[in-house]
Order: C-alpha cells, then sequence, then structure tokens
C-alpha cells in the first residue's frame, strides 16, 4: 500500500469570499448589502414566473393523462406530464444550487427494465421520485406567490421609505405643502414634508430595511425545506445507492485480498515447498552413496521449513491473526507495533470487545497506517490509540514525519476509505507538509 507522503495537499473549498469592509459591520447592518441577501431575493422574484409555468404544466399534463386512462392513450400523456416535471425539478434544483447554496443530490436515474418505450413509461410512472416532483410543482406555487408578495412589498418599501430625503423634492408644492401624502379630506391634510417628519420616515425605512433580509432569509429556509424533501432523493434511494455501492467495494476488495493471497503463497510458501521436495529427492538419492552431501541437504531442507512456515504465519496474520481473536486489539495492535520499524505507542480503552468483523476492519486499518509510517513518513515516533466514542470505534494514528499524506485518486489511503467507507466508516487524514500526520478512522461497533 504506497501512500503518497510529500505530494502537494489537494485544493479545499474555501467559502464565497465577501468584501473586507463588510466584517467591520454588525450582521444588522452587514444583511441588507451581503451578496446571500440578493441572491435570495433573486430566487423569490423568480420563483413565481417559475412556478406558474411548472404548476401550469403538471396541472394540464396530469389531468389530460388522468381523463384519458380510459384510453391507451392516457398512458404516454401521464408519462410524458412525469417526465416534464423530472426536467422542472432539474432547474430548480440547479436553481437552488446557484441562489441558495443548497447541496442537494441529483437522484437516481431511471433504470427501466427493458429498453423500449414501454419500458421506459413504465419506470417513469413506478418512480416515487416523479410523483413527488409533481407535488413539489402543486405546492410551490402557492409559497412562491406569498413569498414574491411579502419580498417585494417589504424590500420595495423599505428603500423607498430610507431614500425618502433622496427623492422627497420631486412632489410639487401644493398650499405650502409636498412630499408623501399620508391622509388627507375636506377638512385637513398630513404631508410628510417637515425635517423631522422626513427624518421619521427614513428611520422606518432603516428598520424595514434591516429587518426585511432576516424575512427573506426565513422564507428561503421553506423553500429550502420544500426542495430537500421534494427534489432531493429519497433516503431509502439514497440508501440503496450506498449499498449498492458499498457492495461493489467489498466484492472488489474481497477480490483484491484473495488475489493478493494467492500471489504470496504462490511467491513464496508454495515455491519454497516446490523446492523443499526436489532438495529433500535429491537427499535420498545421495543417502547411500554420499551420507554427509545428504545430511547437508536434509539441513538446508529444514532451513527451508522454517522460512517456509514463517512466511505461511506472517500470511496468516495479515489475515486475521491467532492474537486478534483469542486477546483482542489489544494485544494485537501490540503485536504490530513491534514490528513496525518506528518506536510506537500504543493506548487502547475499551470497555468491552467490538464485532468480530469491526475488529478485523480495526487491525487492518491499523497494520497499513503502520506500514506507511515504516515505508514513506521518515518519522521517529509514533502513537496508536483506540477509544469508543458512544457507539463508534475510534482509531487514531499520528507520527512526527514529514508530512503530505492525501487520499487523493489512487494512493493506498484513498483505498482504505473505501474500505472503512463499506461498512459505514470514515477516514480523516490530516498531514500539512512538514508534518505532524494524524489520520483518524470511525468505525461502527457494530456491524
Amino acid at each position: 500500500m504506497a501512500t503518497e507522503y510529500g505530494s502537494q495537499p489537494r485544493p479545499q473549498f474555501r467559502p464565497e469570499a465577501t468584501d473586507e469592509r463588510e466584517h467591520f459591520l454588525p450582521p444588522a447592518l452587514r444583511a441588507p448589502i451581503e451578496a446571500r441577501t440578493w441572491r435570495e431575493f433573486g430566487y423569490l422574484l423568480l420563483s413565481l414566473p417559475i412556478s406558474v409555468i411548472t404548476f401550469t404544466f403538471a396541472v394540464t399534463m396530469v389531468s389530460l393523462g388522468a381523463g384519458l386512462l380510459v384510453t391507451f392513450i392516457g398512458v404516454p400523456v401521464l408519462a410524458a406530464a412525469l417526465a416534464g416535471c423530472r426536467g422542472l425539478a432539474v432547474l430548480e434544483r440547479t436553481r437552488a444550487r446557484g441562489l441558495l447554496r443548497l447541496d442537494i443530490a441529483e437522484p437516481p436515474p431511471l433504470r427501466p427494465k427493458q429498453n423500449s418505450p414501454m419500458g421506459w413509461m413504465g419506470a417513469v410512472l413506478k418512480s416515487g421520485t416523479s410523483w413527488r416532483n409533481v407535488l413539489y410543482a402543486l405546492l410551490h406555487l402557492p409559497w412562491a406567490v406569498f413569498g414574491f408578495s411579502v419580498a417585494v412589498t417589504f424590500w420595495t418599501t423599505g428603500w423607498t421609505l430610507l431614500t425618502y430625503p433622496l427623492w422627497q423634492w420631486v412632489f410639487p408644492m401644493y398650499a405650502g405643502q409636498g412630499g408623501i401624502q399620508l391622509y388627507g379630506d375636506d377638512t385637513h391634510t398630513f404631508y410628510l414634508d417637515s425635517p423631522i417628519e422626513i427624518g421619521l420616515t427614513a428611520l422606518a425605512g432603516l428598520l424595514i430595511t434591516m429587518a426585511t433580509p432576516w424575512l427573506i432569509r426565513a422564507m428561503t429556509m421553506v423553500d429550502r425545506v420544500m426542495v430537500t424533501g421534494l427534489l432531493a432523493p429519497s433516503r431509502l434511494a439514497s440508501r440503496v445507492v450506498e449499498l449498492e455501492s458499498d457492495r461493489g467495494v467489498v466484492v472488489d476488495t474481497a477480490a483484491a485480498d484473495l488475489r493478493r493471497i494467492e500471489r504470496d503463497l504462490h511467491d513464496g510458501a508454495q515455491a519454497r515447498l516446490v523446492n523443499l521436495a526436489m532438495d529433500l529427492g535429491l537427499a535420498k538419492e545421495k543417502l547411500r552413496e554420499d551420507p554427509q552431501t545428504a545430511a547437508r541437504m536434509v539441513d538446508e531442507a529444514h532451513g527451508e521449513v522454517k522460512t517456509a512456515l514463517q512466511e505461511l504465519r506472517d500470511l496468516a496474520r495479515g489475515i486475521h491473526p491467532a492474537v486478534l481473536t483469542d486477546r483482542g486489539l489489544d494485544a494485537a495492535l501490540s503485536s504490530v507495533a513491534s514490528r513496525c520499524t518506528v518506536p510506537v505507542q500504543v493506548e487502547v480503552d475499551l470497555p468491552y470487545r467490538p464485532a468480530a468483523a469491526i475488529e478485523g476492519i480495526a487491525y487492518f486499518t491499523v497494520s497499513e497506517l503502520l506500514q506507511n509510517i515504516s515505508k514513506h513518513s521518515g518519522a521517529t515516533h509514533a502513537m496508536v490509540d483506540v477509544w469508543q466514542a458512544e457507539d463508534r470505534l475510534m482509531i487514531q494514528v499520528t507520527d512526527d514525519g514529514t508530512g503530505g499524506a492525501d487520499t487523493a485518486s489512487g494512493s493506498g489511503l484513498a483505498g482504505l476509505a473505501e474500505r472503512l467507507d463499506a461498512v459505514d466508516g470514515i477516514l480523516v487524514v490530516d498531514s500539512p507538509q512538514g508534518g505532524p500526520t494524524a489520520v483518524t478512522a470511525e468505525l461502527p461497533w457494530r456491524r
């Protein structure tokens, strides 16, 4: 297992850059000019026309298809309605990612049993994603109308009143008064034209302008919930996809382990045993003619037997050592640490033993990480910590080496991360250039 120590760290995602001057303002004053506020306001503005289109399409096509189900024509019409709603859902997910910065995955693609028009229509009609997209198209319109109305009303009112001192002069003077008329009848009128009234108007606009961004964020939270609940993959579908991926990883890992065992047996113990058989055959032939030569050959064969037995023990230890089965992780990891070329301190604090399969994966994980430290890290000291945190088994392997370990595709750590992910585990690598390196693995306590 080769780990790319010394390689450049992968670029990390950075949040959207903001104007440094904004940080000098309190959040209440900063909110009206933040990019997030204007993005979310734009989302609410676009929601109304888009929801009108999606609602009209969904109601028209689904009603038409349902009405024509008495004939065969209704089936393709209804399938086309659901397919259209799936397409509009793609637009909505894209809009939510761009304007709401919502991290939402695409649902799994359709998988018809037959690659034919009937197969595709059946897959669309049976898909729960399609019907949830239709439900979104129906429910989003009333909320879009409400969100559009509230956002536009408060936003325009706030900015209009806030900037009133700048444009109050546009109103013509009438009977010595000018500006916005709040009240008027046959007896008296009331205009916002005195300095105090203009100042109070601007103050009211400032309060509304500062409050509106939080109102917009509250309304877009409802949109986030609707998009996540109705347009994102369902939990069941996500879990099925995850299990299918994990099954593939487990199968590939098992196949790789079998190939490694076969290669080690073929190139190691098997080759030595074949040579041993040949040497013993030659010794048997020399036994009467040259007993001294035969004795020397038997002695050499005895050494080959010891070497072959040691290789078989190492191979068995790499698969699932007996000490792990008999005495648990503490003794097994101490045995691994004793064979590492770097001094390793092992601390295992477990109230009782986890599941046998989890123990095996934990042992394999530590073995691979210590092997990496021996080969690539240049460290002078390493430490292994194992403990339980609620229903999770935590493993942390640290060293004082050169750092630069990376889980980039193709590295050994990437394969180890996939192996842990197959059992709902997590691998986190913290290895800056120059070190130190800390690799943390998290496994379920039971499987």
